[in-house]
């Protein structure tokens, strides 16, 4: 039986860095929020696993072996193989949990055709702090690394969203290591739309510092009246939140007029 998915893009409404910790990660508190849009996985039974990619950034999946989708597939025992196509539309080490998307769309697919172990979310957590929350794909708050995750209503269902990436990779590694150190406070406490808007995300400053043209897309972003405007994870991908489906029309034809070399993605908030 034949299984599709999407992988819905991941963005931190909020990621507030708290500490490094001994094992050489950072505590972290999260909002997670997904977008209606994303990667698109196809599959089909097969005597044996195997990926293929295809898409604006097939390319750039990187070797399949390396691959999430691959791994998430080790992950997880069933009978026989599955052969997977990946259409990649979201850009890559770009802030929108891409790979561990993907590889939250493999464990759905799974779930629904065989089932999961019920140790899921340990095999989750093992590809990356992203993974869990990827594999259920609705809002929630994140906290350790990531992988604590907190189940929220959210208000901001179905809001109108814009990504933009100035088509820059920026690496999470890095990103992190330039943080200087300070802890500037907890997450807010609240409704979803009240955590994002007295929320930050700190490594906004250390993902300038090292891409310089993230604050140009802030500043484009912020020159289109939405309500909100932030940096996603470690970047480059920026977010903008709108009060309507007009004023996101009228930013994402703005942005492709003005910075027509810009990636950019448009869709609603996920419940």
């Amino acid at each position: 039986m034949a299984a599709r998915e999407t992988a819905y893009a991941k963005i931190n409404l909020a990621l507030h860095v708290r500490s490094r910790r001994e094992d050489g990660y950072h505590a972290l508190e999260t909002l997670f929020a997904f977008v209606d849009q994303g990667d698109t996985l196809s599959a089909s039974p097969a005597p044996a696993d195997t990926l293929r990619t295809t898409g604006e950034f097939g390319q750039e999946a990187g070797d399949p072996f390396a691959n999430l989708v691959t791994r998430a597939l080790g992950k997880l025992p069933r009978p026989g193989g599955l052969s997977i196509l990946l259409e990649k539309t979201l850009p890559v080490a770009a802030g929108l949990g891409g790979g561990s998307a993907d590889a939250g769309a493999v464990f759905r697919i799974v779930r629904d055709l065989h089932g999961l172990p019920d140790d899921w979310r340990d095999r989750a957590a093992s590809l990356g702090a992203d993974v869990p929350a990827c594999v259920e794909s609705v809002t929630c708050i994140g906290r350790g690394t990531g992988t604590e995750l907190e189940p929220v209503a959210s208000d901001l269902a179905d809001t109108p969203v814009l990504l933009v990436n100035p088509r820059l990779p920026l690496s999470t590694g890095p990103v992190f290591a330039a943080w200087d150190g300070a802890d500037r406070g907890p997450l807010p406490t609240g409704s979803v739309r009240e955590i994002a808007l007295a929320g930050r995300n700190d490594l906004e400053a250390p993902a300038i510092g090292l891409q310089p043209e993230i604050a140009q897309v802030l500043d484009a972003l912020r020159e289109t009246d939405p309500w909100l405007a932030r940096m996603s994870g470690s970047g480059a991908t920026c977010f903008a939140l709108y009060s309507s489906t007009d004023a996101l029309d009228r930013a994402a034809a703005r942005l492709a007029r003005d910075r027509p070399g810009w990636w950019q993605l448009q869709g609603r908030l996920r419940p």
